[in-house]
């Protein structure tokens, strides 16, 4: 396993959408334990393939606490088919956009049919941070950032900050 380099904006690629798995094979096995490696590292409770730098349908994710033992959820072209009414806010920070962090608002609960490691169909109902974390990891596979949900006078001011760090 090896640690892969994040991409962030204002890279294009983080702008593209992912395009689906066909088969899980021993090469998109071998992207999902870097992508886990990479996001242990960074540290981060998710990552999106799009986010190191590879256009397909898969997401790492982990929620447990620092003292609990990992539990890795790795998502294959996973789909939202249902989504809760009560809606939560959280302050949501995004590996992509190093030390910003945004409010959204999103649903409270979510349910997603994704393909697992082992190339089985799959459902699963997460709510709290799970929940969150799954839907804007589901947003990088669309080409959408945590700086969309802010004003676009917002938005260009942290483009144009990450612009000009990049240029120095």
């Amino acid at each position: 396993m090896s640690i892969l380099p994040i991409i962030t904006i204002p890279d294009p690629v983080l702008r593209k959408i992912s395009e689906p798995v066909e088969r899980v094979d021993a090469q998109t096995l071998r992207l999902m334990d870097d992508m886990l490696e990479t996001m242990y590292a960074a540290p981060g409770v998710g990552l999106a393939a799009i986010q190191v730098g590879v256009p397909r349908r898969v997401v790492v994710i982990d929620t447990s606490e620092e003292d609990e033992e990992k539990s890795p959820l790795c998502l294959i072209n996973p789909e939202i088919v249902g989504l809760g009414q009560k809606t939560r806010l959280y302050e949501e920070g995004c590996l992509s956009i190093p030390d910003v962090r945004v409010e959204i608002e999103r649903p409270e609960m979510v349910t997603i049919r994704y393909i697992d490691r082992e190339g089985q169909l799959q459902e699963l109902s997460a709510d709290g941070l799970l929940a969150t974390a799954i839907q804007h990891e589901l947003d990088h596979l669309d080409g959408q950032l945590i700086i969309d949900f802010l004003s676009r006078l917002k938005r260009d001011m942290i483009i144009r900050k990450f612009k000009k760090a990049k240029r120095e």
